[in-house]
């Protein structure tokens, strides 16, 4: 975050958003501004707040992917949630504190993969020493004699076979030292063995079920001691035991306690929750009706904005410093039928424009992850070269700005309904066809056309 200065973040979102350059400045600034935060004095720095987003505009337009990529560029723990999906404090359903609490999962995930990595190379050689020990494992030291004796003579029971065990011993080890140049040679990728792997899921965790975690209480922790850990056995290749065996010998290496303490200072300070369709629960309740207050969401979502303590399964995490980005279309309902305590913690308001015909043609090749990259890279698996011309390329985006304007806008979406209507047959026949084929205005206009002039047929199709 230290090198990436507010117009280095808007270049990054460039690579992936085309136009709505008001909102890419607003994200850029509130992650600079933590950033400066972290600079200040301890006693100045808790008093500054983030400075929550609101973003107002149709759907398809970049709202989320826009939060989403963010997030992935300063390695932010993200979460998206629907505002719809949870309910009033006393209904039946999820209720707002569980944002805070997958936020938090996902972090420890998070911290706990970036410790694994750094200490890869170290598993990656105590997993070499255990497929060797699975592909050749060492004799069992016999036992003889009546046990009480080999008490009192000091284990000398071992003795009348030691020199054969030893014998066998030294063997193994000649023998294993021959596999370890074959493994690292890469000899035995393919050869079959039989390993040890632990069952995640305990009968704990089937009991507890999701909601026990509001206790704030890591049940697994508390009493996962009394169920000794279930193994199983797996037949696997080599190559796939070297990545289980990885796994685990890294989860071994790494400090739980601190990742954890860790994850959730990341949660505190860098945590960023994007709120979609937060429009859905604006709209003032009726008198009557089977909705569920949905002033009553807006009620409980307020403390996590305005700053609370949160209790999870990892301890307790506050809300004071989380970014929260809000996000809704407000084609019915207008940001001011927020209730006036929420509206006023999200104090930047941003407006997405709409996507014009111009917009949606440079979505199509501009960005990194264009449609038009995707299924070039999809069809080219079956052997078939799709090239688009510009031409096409425009008819495309021509298609996709009339149905919008015909029936419901719903942004940059339409192009995957166009794109995928106008591949359906290359689809179809591509692992029979392999070849080049040229997508031009020719062939866009053979298969969209009469669809589009059809207003009610585009209406059900596009």
């Amino acid at each position: 975050m230290r090198e990436q200065t507010p117009r280095q973040v808007v270049a990054e979102l460039d690579k992936y958003i085309v136009g709505q350059e008001e909102a890419k400045r607003a994200v850029a600034i509130a992650l600079r501004n933590r950033y400066r935060r972290r600079l200040l004095p301890l006693e100045v720095r808790d008093e500054v707040t983030p400075k929550n987003i609101l973003m107002i505009g149709p759907t398809g337009v970049g709202k989320t992917e826009i939060a989403r990529r963010m997030a992935k560029l300063v390695r932010a723990p993200f979460l998206k949630v629907e505002a719809t999906k949870f309910t009033e404090v006393g209904y039946v359903g999820r209720d707002v504190d569980s944002i805070i609490r997958d936020l938090t999962e996902l972090a420890v995930r998070m911290v706990k993969t970036e410790k694994m990595e750094g200490v890869k190379d170290k598993a990656q050689d105590l997993a070499q020493e255990r497929i060797l020990e699975y592909l050749r494992p060492m004799p069992e030291r016999p036992l003889s004699g009546n046990p009480f004796e080999m008490l009192l003579r000091g284990g000398g029971g071992y003795q009348e076979h030691g020199g054969e065990y030893d014998h066998q011993r030294q063997q193994v080890l000649a023998e294993r030292a021959q596999l370890r140049k074959k493994l690292l040679a890469g000899e035995l990728e393919g050869e079959t063995v039989e390993i040890e792997v632990e069952e995640n899921l305990s009968m704990l965790e089937i009991f507890t079920g999701q909601g026990m975690e509001q206790l704030g209480v890591n049940f697994k922790d508390a009493f996962g001691n009394l169920l000794p850990p279930r193994k199983k056995k797996r037949r696997v290749t080599v190559a796939e035991a070297r990545q289980i065996l990885i796994a685990q010998e890294a989860e071994k290496l790494i400090d739980e306690d601190q990742a954890i303490q860790e994850a959730v200072h990341r949660v505190e300070q860098d945590g960023v929750v994007f709120i979609d369709e937060i429009d859905k629960i604006a709209g003032r309740d009726q008198a009557v009706g089977p909705d569920v207050s949905r002033e009553g969401v807006q009620r409980d979502i307020l403390p996590l904005v305005e700053g609370s303590t949160v209790m999870t399964k990892y301890g307790p995490v506050r809300t004071d410093h989380i970014l929260f980005i809000a996000a809704g279309a407000f084609h019915i309902s207008k940001p001011s039928d927020l209730i006036p305590e929420l509206q006023g913690r999200f104090p930047i308001r941003v407006e997405l424009q709409p996507l014009s015909g111009e917009d949606l043609r440079r979505i199509l090749s501009e960005p990194e992850n264009s449609l038009v990259r995707q299924y070039q890279a999809l069809l080219a698996a079956d052997g078939v070269n799709l090239q688009f011309r510009e031409d096409g390329l425009d008819a495309i985006a021509e298609y996709a700005e009339v149905v919008n304007q015909r029936t419901e806008n719903i942004g940059a979406r339409r192009l995957h309904t166009i794109m995928e209507k106008l591949l359906e047959e290359i689809s179809f026949a591509a692992p029979e066809t392999a070849g080049e084929i040229v997508i031009d205005r020719g062939y866009v206009e053979k298969r969209l056309a009469s669809l589009v002039e059809d207003r009610d047929l585009s209406r059900y199709v596009l």
